[in-house]
């Protein structure tokens, strides 16, 4: 086993706070501490990051299997979502009761969430009870049943919750929204699957799935908590050392969502509208990544201080919400806002949405916006770390995103480097007003294009 640490101290009280992942512990009771960042490799040659806080006696992992919903095979849409909801429905000799007993006998919390890039783990648990623990998320990954009774129960679950996303505006939206902007590439594809799709899924299907994508050459792990870093290599190696050593993943083509301007109705009998926007956006590896987020906040992530939130809401009271986001996915980067209005002011908002959109494309935001936007995301950082369970996504995604064990340290200054010419060119660069593609869900009152609730996507 190997260790590699990576010891630092933030600004602003940053790393103080970071010291006090462990729940209960406050960031006053950390005032001049350090945090150290430890880079393990189990004896098998697993690695895994690793923060050490003995406060409490809680460990939480955090693991990540490249793949996700990407990897659903053709005709399986929402493959990877069905397993990640089994992955406690009974495992090598334990049915689903036995292993549902055994979780709560741990007093243990085991979570699977698929995305569209990665299959994403949770493990938290006391750390007296660690090796039993792991031993039974060992046997979850390596050897889960999909037994057929648990199967169709599951099955009727999620069924059942794509029946009631039928009626959700917000998700019907967001669903037609990808399929204009993706078509049909695995992005374009729903996450959950279709009612046809889960229907025909099978228990060879999710073992089809386990097998191709669980495995150790595409594993990212964090490790926050009650253990050494001498324990914790045997430890990665009684978790994942079962899995193969090699995934057999599809390959996944670059997604070039085209521009538009591109509009789609879809009637639905509801009181109010929500109406999803957006275009291709910049990657997370791209150089001005950075100053498209500081950008994003000042136009729809930062809130009531954001600008559509300020011209649409405030100033016209023609939303109840109206946001906007980046979305860096691996292989297609997005820029997307949402608003949700009452039917008559669809029109109006969008126009007012895509004008202020032109002006930041062609004038940036105010030195005032700018300052305080960076004040705000430089601030706001710490509040990110501040249990080990969060501490533990955080340091999860910048594996993930391949940012560098010392990212923590930087991410600030990087934010606060951006300059007004930066955000000004970024904004040239993002932002396409003119050919925005648009999902309306509702009884829009101005004609347009119109697809009956139900269409196929």
């Amino acid at each position: 086993m190997t260790v590699r640490s990576s010891l630092f101290a933030g600004t602003m009280g940053l790393c103080a706070l970071l010291a006090a992942f462990a729940l209960g512990a406050t960031p006053a009771a950390a005032q001049g501490s350090k945090m150290k960042i430890q880079e393990v490799t189990s004896p098998g040659g697993i690695k895994a990051w690793l923060v050490e806080s003995h406060v409490n006696p809680l460990i939480a992992i955090r693991f990540a299997f490249v793949g996700g919903a990407s990897q659903d095979a053709p005709g399986k849409d929402g493959q990877a979502y069905f397993v990640t909801s089994m992955m406690d429905e009974g495992a090598g000799e334990l049915d689903a009761s036995a292993f549902q007993e055994r979780e709560q006998a741990l007093a243990m919390r085991m979570e699977f969430d698929a995305g569209r890039d990665v299959m994403l783990g949770n493990i938290q648990t006391l750390s007296e009870n660690k090796d039993e623990v792991f031993d039974l998320v060992r046997l979850a990954m390596s050897k889960p049943r999909f037994d057929e009774d648990a199967l169709e129960r599951v099955r009727a679950q999620i069924l059942a919750g794509l029946k009631f996303d039928e009626n959700d505006p917000e998700t019907v939206a967001s669903l037609a929204w990808d399929r204009l902007a993706f078509h049909d590439h695995p992005y374009g594809r729903p996450v959950k699957g279709t009612m046809a799709s889960i229907a025909a899924i099978t228990s060879e299907d999710l073992h089809d799935y386990v097998r191709r994508v669980f495995a150790r050459d595409k594993l990212v792990v964090s490790v926050v908590g009650d253990i050494t870093a001498e324990e914790l290599g045997p430890a990665l190696d009684q978790l994942f050392g079962d899995l193969p050593e090699r995934s057999e993943l599809v390959q996944v083509a670059e997604a070039r969502p085209p521009l538009g301007p591109t509009r789609e109705v879809i009637i639905m009998d509801v009181p109010q509208s929500v109406a999803q926007f957006g275009h291709r956006g910049i990657a997370r590896d791209d150089d001005d990544f950075i100053a498209a987020y500081v950008l994003n906040y000042i136009i729809g992530g930062g809130g009531f201080s954001s600008r559509l939130m300020e011209e649409v809401r405030e100033k016209r009271g023609l939303a109840y919400s109206v946001y906007s986001n980046l979305y860096p996915y691996q292989h297609g980067a997005v820029f997307v806002g949402n608003v949700a209005t009452k039917n008559e002011a669809v029109g109006q908002s969008l126009t007012v949405i895509q004008d202020e959109l032109l002006r930041l494309a062609e004038q940036g935001p105010s030195d005032e916006e700018l300052d305080s936007a960076k004040s705000y995301l430089t601030g706001a950082y710490a509040l990110r770390f501040e249990s080990s369970s969060s501490i533990a996504s955080q340091l999860l995604w910048i594996q993930i995103e391949d940012l560098g064990i010392d990212y923590i340290t930087k991410r600030n200054a990087l934010v606060e480097a951006v300059t007004m010419d930066d955000i000004k060119r970024v904004a040239k660069r993002l932002l396409a007003a003119d050919q925005l593609i648009t999902t309306i869900v509702g009884k829009p009152v101005e004609p347009a294009e119109i697809i009956p609730t139900g269409a196929p996507g």
